[in-house]
Parts: structure tokens; sequence; C-alpha cells
């Protein structure tokens, strides 16, 4: 098929979104009657719109929907959902909470990577040793640490929903949650970037990227932030975002994706930091109100789709591929429930505390998604071993709530901050 004129093109961009707003919708309701949160239906309405499941029953309508043309369109809408998401989230983003509960959030936060990282290592072989998994210049250690990464990575954005919804913010339970999972979610993006940059050529690289990276986090933190703290007291109780505010911070969100972009650690860093580097009183809420809605009801489900439209379950078919699925998954859930119940038991948590902790430790939704979506375009894994990390992630989210609610059931009352 030729490419679409611009007219044609529009059309059919408006017939996509269409589709992809009202599956998405569709399934946050039915989300709702089960229990299970909106960014886990959205992730399973990404597989049900790509060639898994539309592709297969459909596929005269999957080709008018999602054309080539269309798919990058949505590929690029997808990752301005992504900065503008991870905006809000560095904006919701409590450092003063975190501080008063490092200790126990660093200890089951280096629990939830160093048991998945154990594990990746002693897997990493056998992974390798089934076909199609690994694109051929990916060594063993490449393999091993990004297997690491994948495995260790959690969804500190779903948490910090699944937490406000439960009631438990500001609580210890809910802080060191939140935390330890900001705290895993940053080594594994560097695990990421060591693997992506070191096949670029060699160590130097990966250490330039990686000096680049520490750089930038003093950068914000040192000199953005501070420069920033201005805009507070100019800002009234109850006056409005002023037009030229909100347009100065997307041009700092441009700015910074594309700098963590070019140092090679990925755009959303950049989102999260300068949402983290904002005054928090009163010029985050007023963003928050601004973005957030626009966001998430229209920008970041074109990021579920584009994952969908790259993920195909019939490779599950295979008794090889079944095989690793089974034994990635049994991994990814032994080494966040046990490894971090574990750590959060040692350091002062009840054992129902802990367990739930773990629980939601294991959830990997959008921040997998993230991450895998990247090793794919960086040529690091195939669709094949994509498509079977996307189960993962969706089977690891999927039981994270009914987990969470089974645990917390019989918990005691949970003591609040400063109690």
């Amino acid at each position: 098929m030729g490419a679409l004129s611009n007219f044609e093109l529009s059309v059919r961009i408006f017939a996509a979104l269409a589709v992809v707003l009202a599956t998405c919708h569709g399934a946050a309701i039915i989300g709702r009657l089960i229990g299970q949160p909106r960014v886990v239906m959205e992730m399973i309405s990404g597989v049900v719109l790509g060639p898994s499941l539309l592709g297969w029953a459909l596929p005269n309508v999957h080709a008018y929907l999602f054309p080539a043309q269309i798919v990058s369109v949505v590929g690029v809408l997808a990752q301005i959902g992504l900065a503008l998401y991870m905006l809000c989230v560095g904006l919701d983003f409590s450092t003063d909470v975190f501080m008063k509960h490092r200790r126990q959030a660093l200890s089951v936060s280096l629990a939830g990577v160093f048991t998945p990282f154990i594990l990746a290592i002693f897997a990493v072989n056998w992974v390798r040793g089934r076909a199609g998994l690994f694109e051929p210049h990916v060594g063993t250690w490449h393999a091993g640490i990004f297997l690491a990464a994948a495995l260790s990575i959690t969804a500190f954005p779903m948490l910090a929903r699944i937490i406000r919804e439960n009631g438990l913010a500001g609580t210890q339970m809910g802080t060191v949650a939140i935390s330890a999972g900001a705290l895993d979610d940053l080594m594994a993006w560097c695990f990421l970037a060591i693997v992506v940059a070191s096949l670029k050529s060699d160590w130097g690289i990966a250490g330039i990227t990686l000096g680049a990276s520490v750089a930038f986090v003093f950068l914000m933190l040192g000199l953005v932030r501070p420069a920033l703290r201005p805009m507070e007291p100019r800002l009234r109780e109850g006056e409005p975002l002023p037009a030229g505010w909100l347009s100065g911070v997307l041009v700092g969100l441009a700015l910074t994706c594309f700098v963590t972009d070019t140092i090679g650690i990925y755009s959303i860093f950049g989102a999260f930091a300068l949402g983290v580097c904002l005054p928090r009183r009163r010029v985050a809420p007023r963003l928050l109100a601004i973005i957030e809605p626009l966001t998430t009801a229209l920008l970041l489900p074109m990021f579920f789709v584009y994952s969908g439209l790259n993920t195909s379950i019939s490779v599950l078919a295979s008794g090889s591929a079944l095989g690793v699925t089974l034994v990635l998954l049994l991994a990814a859930c032994a080494g966040k429930l046990i490894g971090c119940s574990a750590a959060a038991r040692l350091a002062g948590s009840t054992l129902r505390e802990s367990l739930c902790i773990g629980a939601l430790m294991n959830a990997r939704g959008l921040m997998e998604l993230i991450l895998l979506n990247i090793a794919l375009e960086r040529k690091v894994i195939t669709p094949t071993l994509y498509s079977i990390l996307v189960v993962v992630a969706i089977v690891t989210t999927l039981i994270a709530s009914p987990l969470f609610r089974l645990f917390r059931s019989g918990a005691r009352t949970i003591s609040q901050v400063g109690k």
C-alpha cells in the first residue's frame, strides 16, 4: 500500500483515536467493577488492539486503523504523553516524605534490585540459549544486566495511584513502598543505560553517559531547583497559573527531554527531574490540575496502544516461548515478593505490612513497558522477548492489587507518619 495523503492520514488518525479512547474507557469501567486500576486495563487494551486480537480477528479493520504511518503518529503522541505524565509524577513526588523514611526505603529498594539481579544471573544463560530472544550482537553480560533491569523495575507511578486510592498517603507503609519503587526504577534505568551505551561501542561511551547523567542530576537539583523557587511567592493563593508560566514549563520540559535523550538516558528522566525541581506548594498543584487530566485521558493511552501494536502473544504458542515466559514470571514475582517483603520485615514492619509492600513492589506496569520499548528500539531484544516480557508486566501488574488487598485485609491499623 502506498503512502497516505495528508487528508486520508488525518481521517484515519481521528478514527484510530476514537477507537483507542473508547476501548480504554470501556476497559477502565470494567476495571472498576473487578477492582483493577485504570493503568492495568489500558495495558490490556493495548494488547487487544494489537495483532494479538484485533489484528487476528479483524485483520482488515486493524490494517485500516493502524497502518505504518498511523503507528508512527501514535508513537510520537505516546512520547509526548510519556513526557507529560512523568512531569506529573515528578510534581507529585514528595522528597520530604522520602527523606523521613529513606533508610527503610533504601533497604527495601536494594532487596528489590539485588534479589532479581541474582535470579537474572542464574537465568540468563538458559534464556540466551533459546533462539530469537536477544539480538545477535548482545552478549551474555549485556543480556544479564538487561534481565536484571526488567525484573527489578517497579511501576512507582502506579504505586502512588494505589496508595492514594487506599488512603495510605502519608503512612509509613505507603511512603516506604513508593520511595523504594522510585529508587528501584532509578537503578533499573541505570542498568539499561549501561547496556545501551556499552553496546554502541565501548566502556568509554558508557562512562560518558553515566557521568553526564550524574552531572545532569546535580545541575537540576543544584541550579535549576533553586532558580525556580521564586515562582512560589509570586503566585498568590487562589490565583490561576499564568499562561506564560505554563509555556515556560513546557519549554523547559522539551529542553530537559532533549538533553536526557542526547546523553543517552531517555527523555522521561528529564521530565521527571523537572517535575521534582518545580515548587511544590502552589505551583505543582496548579500544573497538575492543568496537565494531568488531558494527559491521562488522551495521550497516555496512546503509549499502551503503541506497546500493544508491537506485542504478539501468538509467540507464546510455542513451548519454548511459553517456558521462558513462565520462568521469567516466576523469577519476577519471587524477586519482588520474597526479597522486598523480607527486607521490610527486617526493617521493622509487621509481617502483613511487609507482604503488602512486597505485593506493591511486584507491579511493573507502565515503567516496564517504557523500558521494553527502549530496549526494542535500541536493538537489545527481539520482538519475541518483547512480547514475552509484556505478558510478564501485565500479569505481575494484574495480581498486584488483589494480593495487596488480600495481605492488607488482616493487617493491623497502619500507624500514621510521626506516630
